[in-house]
């Protein structure tokens, strides 16, 4: 654990992370958080992998996001607004993530603005990767949003269900099945 802490912070930084931290682990198909709970936590994700999934008033999961290894997981401006989630985070896999109460991290903020710029970097970060999911789905066709998604995700058609991949890109999973057909080998 503390070696992927390495990845993201400083080793002077690492003890202060830790002391309000705990390690937990989640089971694949259970969620971190659920639609409509106030979060209250953000977490790094250590082993597995998570989807941002909203489900629509006909019962559609769609999913907005995917979150492997490295990255923080959370229900930002639901947690930083104090209100309910509209959508869940759910392991795809058997996971481990080290869990902070947003609290708890506000009072690293207060007495260190490393910590700060820590924030503002996952901010600017997932803030990037939403920019380019929604240019993706309003400039591109089906067949390159799949292409990119293999390149940008290497492997993840061998971890996640076609079901979910589908969702990802925005098309049915009977329209992936005729691109994966096109574009197979």
């Amino acid at each position: 654990m503390i070696e992927q802490l390495k990845n993201i912070l400083p080793e002077n930084r690492i003890d202060d992370f830790l002391s309000i931290s705990k390690t937990i682990s989640i089971e694949a198909s259970d969620n971190y958080i659920r639609a409509g709970a106030i979060p209250k936590k953000i977490a790094f994700v250590l082993s597995g992998l998570f989807r941002y999934i909203y489900v629509d008033d006909k019962g559609n999961e769609i999913t907005k996001g995917i979150i492997e290894e490295n990255l923080i997981i959370s229900s930002y401006s639901a947690m930083i607004l104090e209100a309910p989630s509209f959508f869940s985070i759910e392991a795809l896999e058997d996971s481990k993530i080290v869990e902070v109460y947003w609290k708890d991290f506000m009072r690293l903020m207060e007495n260190d603005i490393f910590w700060i710029k820590f924030r503002l970097k996952f901010v600017e970060k997932g803030f990037m990767i939403k920019e380019k999911r929604e240019r993706d789905l309003l400039l591109l066709d089906a067949e390159t949003r799949y292409k990119n998604f293999l390149n940008e995700y290497p492997g993840m058609d061998q971890r996640i269900s076609q079901g979910i991949i589908a969702s990802y890109l925005g098309i049915k999973p009977s329209t992936l099945s005729r691109i994966r057909k096109n574009i197979a080998f």
